[in-house]
């Protein structure tokens, strides 16, 4: 409203639009470890428990991709992992939050379900469809067998991280 007339204002045509937000990014964290990956149930929230995923979450301000992930990895599992390449493709999980997956090797720890997960599994490349994957997880696994196939992170088909490299752990 017009503060002195009290009538809707008339949007300036000359106005740009503002860009829409960059999305918040939620990163994945294919672990490997012996030729096998380390797959997640989760136990909460009730529309995804059950159901298996690579762990992970969201970023922080201020955080790269590789620091998120390791963050996430050492506060869901106990673990301290170092990201490596950035796995291909992006999903969109709702408006304003865009997933994005790892490789990733452990470097201390046994990992243990301590934050929203009451199991965990190494998985090998032939046993990748022997749990009921999280949608956009599922959509990963043709990277991450061969990632495992490929023995590790050499030749996996990462993409450039554009200045998100990972960091020394």
């Amino acid at each position: 409203m017009d503060a002195t007339t009290d009538t809707p204002e008339t949007p300036d045509p000359r106005a740009t639009p503002a860009a829409p937000a960059a999305p918040r990014i939620v990163v994945g964290g294919a672990l490997v470890r012996g030729g096998r990956v380390l797959a997640a149930r989760r136990s909460a929230p009730e529309a995804v428990a059950g159901r298996w995923e690579f762990p992970g979450g969201k970023t922080e301000p201020g955080e790269t991709e590789a620091q998120a992930l390791e963050r996430e990895l050492l506060e869901e599992l106990g673990v301290r992992a170092r990201a490596l390449t950035r796995l291909p493709g992006a999903w969109a999980v709702r408006p304003g939050l865009e997933l994005r997956f790892w490789a990733a090797e452990l470097l201390a720890g046994e990992p243990r379900a301590l934050e929203d997960h009451d199991a965990l599994r190494w998985l090998g490349p032939d046993e990748l469809d022997a749990v009921d994957w999280i949608d956009h997880d599922r959509d990963v696994l043709p990277h991450v067998a061969r990632l495992l196939t490929e023995g590790g992170t050499a030749g996996a088909g990462g993409v450039p991280t554009g200045g998100d490299a990972p960091s020394a752990g």
